[in-house]
């Protein structure tokens, strides 16, 4: 009587028996995928509470601008906590300071908007520093992914072809392990996303309240330039 074919031996199917069981090229884009999805969220967090600290700055910066007359009262008002608005109040009332009456008042104003242009942009850089590792994780992940299920299928067929069969039992761990790479790359693709495009529409409206101090900086500086040229003409009367 013949002795009935030996049973595979079973295989643990959790994410981690999977990784256990998994060839070390394609633990390696596991591991290299978790990494990225752990270094997401450490920017999500970090970059959060840079961005709305931020933005709570220029607004109380906002409110003492607005409630100011002139760039000397601006001047008196701001303050280093305010973040790059005291920077745009110091770069504005340092321009104006070289105006003297009989210059161009255009030409003032396009100084000082040349210089806050500039400082607004170097602000919006500054903010968007970080930002870039999830635009590159959030499109590469999916092709680390794929690289590690692609390699782990190639190993399974190898695999086939040296135990010359075709039972499923067989052939399926190997496929669920290459298979679960690509589910890592999606797991970390999918949150860097997101959260890239959500900074991007922070980071604009941060670079939009950074533009409204701007322009009540500009404002304020030509209102004190058409004072200066009023009592000029009162005094030569």
């Amino acid at each position: 009587m013949e002795e009935a074919a030996p049973l595979p031996a079973a295989h643990d199917l959790s994410p981690w028996g999977m990784f256990m069981a998994a060839d070390i090229v394609v633990k390696s884009v596991m591991v290299g995928l978790a990494l990225a999805s752990v270094l997401t969220w450490t920017v999500l967090v970090a970059k959060a509470i840079e961005l709305g600290a931020a933005k709570r700055r220029v607004a109380r910066a906002l409110g003492a601008i607005g409630s100011a007359r002139s760039l000397a009262e601006a001047a008196e008002h701001s303050r280093p906590a305010y973040g790059p608005v005291h920077g745009f109040v110091r770069a504005a009332v340092a321009e104006h300071d070289l105006w003297f009456a009989g210059m161009d008042k255009g030409g003032l104003r396009d100084r000082i908007a040349s210089r806050l242009e500039r400082l607004v942009a170097s602000s919006s850089r500054r903010m968007t520093k970080g930002t870039g590792i999830l635009a590159t994780i959030g499109s590469t992940a999916p092709f680390v992914g794929l690289f590690g299920t692609v390699w782990g299928i190639m190993n399974s067929f190898i695999g086939i072809s040296e135990a010359q069969t075709t039972n499923l039992a067989v052939v399926a761990p190997g496929i669920a392990e290459a298979l679960l790479a690509t589910a890592m790359g999606l797991v970390a693709a999918i949150p860097a996303v997101v959260i890239y495009n959500a900074f991007a529409r922070g980071i604009a409206g941060y670079k939009a309240l950074l533009m409204d101090a701007a322009a009540e900086l500009q404002r304020l500086a030509s209102r004190d330039v058409d004072r200066a040229m009023v009592s000029l003409r009162k005094a030569a009367e």
